[in-house]
């Protein structure tokens, strides 16, 4: 009895130690994993109920032009907190305060009465409001440095830049493609709470600080852009526009070298503007592109060997029924050459072209070069355009796509086709980005040229470019667009724009566009301008190609790259220089300036004159001249300087001064 008693007691004792051995292994496990394995989330968890963060504004890293100016940079700037808590009169505070920082009284009282440890009141503000804040010298009022996007050149590749909010996320252009890249860490202030969570006084001042994201270097050279928005900007204003684009590429590599929209804004004030004045047009907008689809037409038949340069067409004398409608030429032509149909931008050669060609290929061929597709440009917002699958092509549908109606395109798929006929036929990716890098210059990321896909054979290219050449040559629709020493090889368009409204073709909205690479020969720029809505003339090679013009000549000369054609003789430039305004200009005229300058046979200039001057100038020199409009002259035929054959049409638009 004695021996069973002890027995139980000895197995009583064993089940007693086990199970507390393994209470101590299960508590040592808990610990463990408690004290060692969950440390980090258990901090956080009290550091949440015994502090709260305040984060401060992360630092941007720096975007420069490809010659490293700074395009984009963060600076530090004071923000000013309060602590309610060590403020005694919250009423007294709120009087000296409200009208420095600009609040309301009662709103800056609410914010400075109860028991809060930090509440912010103005962030982002100028050395001069914290020099008037400090010197009110009120308890509990504090300053900490965040960090600012500053952009020095202001309206100056805007649309390009984008700009920031004030957390400061990327919300337009590169700032927004890249926010990830740009974008540094974030620092942070801490206020201590009480046991019930009430919060006390920041415990220290910057506890970390924010840290720079890296630093972008763009393929855009500012002073192209400044020169492409400047003579854009002139260029509206004179055709009394709506709006405009102009785009400059590298045709070699893709680069993207200035990107204009016009209207502009200033990025460090960008909630002033218009979401209109916002948007980047050369990316998200499209138009139709008229007679510049002719370059791209022409190219495909002569790469498929449909026609060859010197191949005639009948234009039908300016009239051509096809498909129930009737297609009409500005001028009236008999036959001409290919390389006539675009010197002179006939339609009706342009549909005998495509007729020959065909829908299919046409089709193919237009998508080969890139139109109803993104570029893939490293910028949000692209458009991919508007190609009409074949199956839903009317019977009229190819003979309008041929001449650029019944499509959409944006400027920069023109600007990028183009470039491929600059340089031998290489569909290239267009980029801005040229590299990514820390502070230290340590390379990130390196960008380089992609070629896409081969789009015709360099023997089609060089026939391209000397057909374009002759737009540009006298009796072209292109020779407002010649650079003084440099060929140029370029096209001109007009096309209607529908109305949203009636879904129809206004009657009065165009977009005029000059688009061409130069040298022709030796091709360093493909630049585009286009015109929305002018109201001045209608015509490509009237508003678009002298704005063409003055950014070509000035970019290859800022580029120095060195003429090639001999230069044209500056005669009478003192007699011409006496006549600075349109109206000295009519003036002169009347007392026999123009004979002088312009000389027999010749097309004078008769912009700015009344209709009384132009009717004494054709009394005077017994020419015949058809008035169209009332007010001053604003648009002619032929241009100033061409020529007067007996076949010309011969009129001059007036219409009143704005």
């Amino acid at each position: 009895m004695k021996d069973t008693k002890e027995k139980w007691s000895r197995i009583r004792i064993r089940i007693i130690g086990v199970l507390f051995a393994v209470f101590f292994v299960a508590t040592s496990c808990r610990a463990f994993y408690l004290q060692i394995l969950k440390k980090d989330d258990w901090t956080r968890i009290a550091e949440r109920q015994h502090q709260k963060i305040v984060p401060l504004t992360p630092a941007r890293g720096t975007i420069y032009d490809s010659s490293g100016a700074a395009l984009a940079v963060s600076i530090e700037m004071d923000s000013c907190y309060a602590e309610p808590i060590f403020i005694d009169d919250s009423r007294d505070a709120a009087v000296k305060l409200a009208p420095v920082i600009g609040m309301s009284r009662e709103e800056l009282e609410r914010k400075l009465s109860g028991k809060r440890g930090f509440v912010w009141l103005r962030r982002q503000i100028t050395p001069d409001l914290t020099r008037k804040i400090r010197e009110l010298k009120i308890a509990g009022i504090g300053f900490v440095k965040e960090s600012r996007r500053y952009y020095p050149n202001s309206e100056v590749a805007s649309h390009v830049i984008g700009f920031t909010g004030l957390d400061p996320q990327g919300l337009e252009g590169v700032e927004l493609k890249y926010n990830t890249q740009l974008l540094g860490n974030t620092g942070y202030l801490v206020t201590e709470r009480d046991a019930l969570g009430r919060e006390i006084a920041l415990m220290d001042k910057v506890v970390q600080k924010s840290s720079k994201g890296y630093n972008i270097t763009l393929t855009l050279d500012k002073n192209i852009q400044y020169v492409a928005e400047k003579e854009l900007a002139k260029a509206v204003a004179e055709s009394r526009a709506a709006g405009g684009m102009a785009l400059v590429m590298d045709p070699h590599n893709g680069k993207v070298l200035a990107m204009a929209s016009y209207p502009t804004f200033n990025p460090n004030a960008f909630r002033s503007y218009s979401h209109d004045s916002l948007r980047n047009r050369v990316i998200a907008d499209t138009f139709e592109p008229g007679s510049t689809m002719k370059v791209f037409l022409i190219a495909s038949a002569i790469e498929a060997k449909i026609v060859g340069p010197n191949d005639t067409f009948n234009c039908e004398n300016g009239n051509y029924p096809i498909g129930g409608r009737v297609i009409h030429d500005t001028h009236k032509y008999g036959n001409l050459r290919v390389s006539e149909i675009l010197k002179y931008s006939s339609n009706i050669g342009s549909a005998k072209i495509g007729s020959r060609l065909g829908a299919e290929r046409l089709l193919s061929s237009l998508k080969n070069f890139g139109f109803g597709e993104k570029t893939g440009i490293d910028l949000p917002g692209e458009v991919t355009g508007y190609l009409r699958d074949r199956s839903r092509w009317y019977p009229i549908d190819l003979a309008t796509i041929s001449f650029g109606q019944g499509l959409s395109i944006s400027s920069l798929q023109l600007v990028t086709a183009l470039s491929a006929i600059a340089n031998g036929g290489l569909l290239m990716k267009p980029y801005l980005v040229e590299k990514i890098t820390d502070d230290a210059g340590t390379v990130i990321r390196q960008f380089a040229p992609e070629v896409r896909r081969r789009v015709s054979s360099a023997h089609t290219s060089q026939t391209m470019t000397r057909m374009m050449e002759s737009v540009t040559s006298e009796g072209g629709t292109g020779l407002n667009a010649v650079v003084d020493g440099y060929l140029v090889a370029g096209k001109t368009g007009t096309a209607q724009k529908v109305d949203p409204m009636t879904k129809c073709y206004s009657a009065t909205k165009r977009t005029a566009s000059f688009v061409g690479f130069v040298p022709a020969d030796r091709p360093r720029l493909t630049i585009l301008v286009l015109i929305d809505e002018p109201r001045t003339s209608s015509y490509g090679g009237v508003v678009a190609a002298p704005a063409f013009r003055e950014i070509a000549h000035q970019s290859l000369c800022y580029l120095k790259v060195p003429p090639n054609v001999p230069l044209k003789a500056k005669a009478k430039t003192a007699e011409k220089e006496k006549f600075s305004t349109l109206e000295d200009q009519a003036t002169a005229a009347t007392e026999g300036v123009i004979d002088e300058v312009v000389g027999g046979g010749m097309m004078p200039n008769f912009r700015g004159m009344s209709i009384r001057q132009v009717m004494q100038y054709m009394e005077k020199n017994s020419l015949n001249v058809k008035i169209l409009g009332s007010g001053r002259a604003v648009e002619q035929n032929p241009q100033p300087g061409q020529q007067i054959a007996p076949k010309n049409q011969v009129w001059v638009r007036f219409a009143p001064a704005a």
